[in-house]
């Protein structure tokens, strides 16, 4: 039987994706759950999952093409079914009073027919989304490798969600995983184990640990049963199957390189897996060698360069710039910005920092100063709600949320991109330096999903990372205001000391709030940031939060 399948709605609000790569090709076998194709939203970049055990038949369209959601992409010839040219949907339309066969089902109990989305088959007949088990295909792996039942399992992802902690903890009796989850991986957080934590940077150079580079040891590798791997090479380059993140992927073909080709550091489930550090080195090593060759260093940088003769140069303007375009927009024309500014002398912050390093270190968590930032940022939008509210234009209401999802501004090599950590008031210092490290980490590299890009409630974004002081940020609308934090600096102040007022150097850090002035007044805004300022010059405070 032809099973036809269409792009599936791969987030909230999306109606299109362009087609970054096919993962398979036609004549391939592949199983439930097995990727097949990249597909990039204006959101993220997304694995499409197999929905049935079969052939690849055809691939209807090309790299680089967008296709709507709902058309049809790629066909399966379905395992022990005869296949007589005539899709499922032929096949259910000409049969429609008759017994239907058994259909194969999936781990959520639905059959093969629902998972590809059939609009063919019988209504009576169909589980509705919401029944099937809420897991991405990484995980559904590794639980078919531990022999544990994805339906007995609670999800403690974004929506229920199923995690590869949650199969870990279920694999070792309940115990809690301790690896940081390969990248990718969704919604899975830890506080103990190794962390690949952004760096905030020291004083002089930044206080945000969303805009710097991200740092931790990447020469242990992680297997799919989450057991460090020895970093060795485990099958020689020029393989004829590789298998690689999606963010590998791309940066192999900015790169110009061949997967195949890349030496293997680590093996997942008997096959060689490249890291995007291998295709990097890999990359400079055949640079190198061409050089010394007297030939071309390769290609440039995508859109640095200009051909020979070339005065202009166009582009698509789609995906994640376009969508960061229009919520720009949006939020302009939206809500009439103000922005406040003002100073914090962070100097007991800093050495607050510097004597919690140790001990954030020794549990594998590299401490930053963002997760201060935030702390008290909640506690400021507990005292000011007016700050965490958002406007219902449409019922004419002001909506007060009692919860608090904090974003973090994060660029990207593709834009500008927020991941959310949940429920930020509930969780300690080295949770929210986690979860926000590993957020960040995913975003970068394109491996993050769209449910962890949503559903924020403030945001906090920083223009220190790269130098800046202040900023006039745009909201990140519907929200009622955004903090951009600066660049601690090294300035002289006026210390009163027992009445006996003096000069010294202290660290000052800067920070400019906009909010959204339908909602919130200057006199809110100016409390709202004199709160967050307590809490950051006197991180004692933090410790009642």
């Amino acid at each position: 039987m032809v099973r036809e399948f269409k792009l599936p709605d791969v987030g909230e609000g999306v109606a299109e994706g362009e087609l970054v790569s096919w993962l398979v090709e036609e004549g391939d076998e592949v199983s439930e759950d097995q990727p097949v194709a990249e597909v990039e939203t204006d959101k993220a970049l997304v694995e499409v999952p197999a929905p049935v055990d079969g052939a690849v038949r055809e691939l209807r369209y090309e790299e680089g093409d967008v296709i709507p959601v709902g058309e049809v992409f790629v066909t399966f010839d379905v395992e022990g079914e005869a296949d007589d040219g005539a899709t499922e949907t032929d096949r259910v339309s000409k049969s429609a009073d008759a017994d239907a066969p058994v259909e194969a089902t999936d781990e959520g109990g639905g059959t093969a027919a629902e998972s590809a989305g059939d609009p063919g088959a019988e209504t009576a007949e169909i589980e509705t989304p919401s029944d099937r088990v809420f897991a991405p295909p990484r995980v559904r792996r590794l639980a078919r490798e531990s022999g544990i039942d994805l339906s007995s399992l609670e999800g403690s992802g974004p929506g229920g969600r199923i995690t590869a902690t949650d199969v870990q903890a279920a694999a070792s009796g309940g115990g809690v995983a301790t690896e940081s989850p390969e990248p990718g991986s969704e919604g899975a957080s830890t506080t103990t184990g190794r962390s690949r934590d952004a760096d905030a940077g020291e004083p002089t150079t930044g206080a945000n640990a969303a805009e710097a580079d991200v740092g931790g040891d990447t020469s242990g590798a992680v297997g799919s049963d989450g057991t460090a791997m020895p970093a060795q090479q485990v099958e020689p380059a020029d393989r004829e199957r590789t298998l690689a993140a999606p963010a590998t992927r791309r940066i192999a073909r900015e790169e110009g390189v061949d997967l195949d080709a890349v030496p293997a550091v680590e093996d997942r489930n008997g096959e060689a897996f490249v890291t995007p550090e291998a295709v990097r080195e890999y990359a400079e090593a055949q640079q190198r060698a061409q050089k010394a060759d007297g030939e071309s260093l390769g290609a440039a940088e995508k859109g640095t360069e200009f051909a020979e003769g070339e005065r202009e140069r166009r582009e698509p303007f789609r995906g994640v710039r376009k969508r960061i375009a229009e919520a720009m927009v949006e939020s302009k024309y939206s809500a009439p910005h103000v922005t406040h500014h003002d100073e914090a002398d962070v100097t007991a912050l800093v050495e607050a920092r510097e004597r919690l390093k140790p001990h954030a270190e020794e549990q594998g968590i590299r401490l930053t100063y963002m997760p201060f930032i935030m702390k008290a940022v909640v506690a400021a939008l507990k005292e000011y709600p007016e700050m965490n509210a958002v406007l219902d234009e449409a019922n004419e209401e002001i909506v007060y949320r009692d919860y608090y999802n904090l974003g973090v501004a994060t660029a990207t090599d593709v834009g500008l991109m927020v991941p959310v950590v949940e429920e930020a008031g509930h969780k300690e210092l080295l949770q929210l330096s986690s979860e926000m490290n590993e957020l960040v980490q995913k975003a970068r590299e394109r491996s993050i999903s769209p449910d962890e890009l949503r559903g924020s409630t403030f945001t906090v974004t920083n223009v220190g990372g790269i130098g800046g002081e202040y900023a006039t940020p745009i909201i990140n609308y519907p929200e009622a205001g955004i903090l951009a934090i600066g660049e601690i600096k090294r300035k002289p102040r006026i210390v009163d000391r027992d009445g006996e007022e003096s000069i010294e150097p202290r660290s000052v850090l800067t920070l400019s709030l906009s909010f959204d002035h339908r909602l919130i007044d200057g006199a809110v805004g100016a409390r709202f940031t004199n709160t967050v300022i307590e809490y950051l010059e006197n991180p004692e405070l933090l410790l009642l939060e």
